[in-house]
């Protein structure tokens, strides 16, 4: 047998199917979490009939699911949908072009003076 025996075709599952398949997921965990649907339904807020019937399959929102699963402390389940931004290589070197590369002052630049250079250059004047 192979090792992805347990892998779900969801292409070819159809929308029933597929909420099915997030129902029996919730029930395993409330079962395994030791959870009545009476307490899984206090804790997401929502009527036991809800969680019975989102539990067979009868009805199902995102909204539901979502609640569900914020009850089990399972929300970590939806980092899949997470989006990912990266920066390409073309980019991330435009970026480092950008950066300055050294700690004097440009030619267009003027120094950044404070009290201290300014009394240094008076005593140097002096001098």
């Amino acid at each position: 047998m192979s090792e992805n025996h347990n892998i779900k075709d969801w292409y070819s599952m159809s929308d029933g199917a597929v909420i099915k398949e997030l129902a029996a997921f919730v029930r395993e965990t409330r079962l395994k979490k030791n959870y009545t649907q009476s307490d899984l339904a206090l804790k997401a807020g929502v009527h036991r009939v809800t969680v019975s019937e989102f539990e067979k399959g009868m009805r199902g929102s995102l909204t539901t699911f979502i609640v569900l699963l914020r009850a089990l402390n399972e929300l970590e389940l939806l980092d899949v949908f997470k989006i990912s931004t990266t920066i390409s290589p073309l980019q991330m070197a435009k970026l480092e072009a950008k950066k300055r590369k050294r700690a004097s002052p440009s030619k267009n630049e003027k120094p950044i003076l404070n009290k201290k250079t300014l009394l240094l250059n008076k005593s140097k004047n002096k001098k």
